[in-house]
């Protein structure tokens, strides 16, 4: 009977250790088709861990401040950040969209609180709220922003 269990805990150690290798060669893989489509030109699925570290980090400096984010599919909305997450999903106040137009200038529709998706996030930049205070926005005529194209 001892024999019979010592038997089966090495058939199972047996079993783990091709499950590992079966494991580490599909994340092997997985991390070669990452890189052949880095070379390939085409975006990476995910961002790194360092790439949200250092993200973390601006954010962190942003907190309470107003802020502009263009989002991926070309919106301009500008909020203070509230919160933020290691995914850079971001929670804006007292934010406002700004819907640019070659025929009327700038208009500023009110979102109040919004959660942005970290993954719809383009550019995240800091508003100095005085000298947003002097631009006339009803004089700004340009077009809209067109949506971020990875292809």
């Amino acid at each position: 009977s001892a024999r019979r269990t010592h038997a089966s805990a090495t058939a199972r150690r047996g079993a783990d250790t091709s499950h590992a290798s079966r494991r580490s060669s599909r994340l092997a893989a997985g991390a070669l088709y990452q890189a052949q489509g880095a070379l390939a030109g085409r975006r990476p699925r995910r961002r790194s861990a360092c790439a949200h570290a250092v993200m973390a980090t601006a954010l962190k400096e942003m907190m309470s401040k107003q802020i502009s984010v263009i989002t991926c599919d070309g919106r301009n909305i500008v909020g203070t950040l509230r919160g933020y997450d290691q995914v850079t999903n971001v929670i804006l106040d007292e934010c406002h969209e700004r819907v640019y137009s070659l025929d009327a200038g700038v208009e500023q529709v009110v979102l109040g609180l919004y959660i942005i998706r970290g993954d719809n996030i383009a550019v995240i930049g800091e508003v100095d709220p005085e000298l947003d205070a002097k631009v006339d926005l009803e004089a700004i005529r340009a077009e809209g922003l067109k949506p971020v194209s990875h292809s």
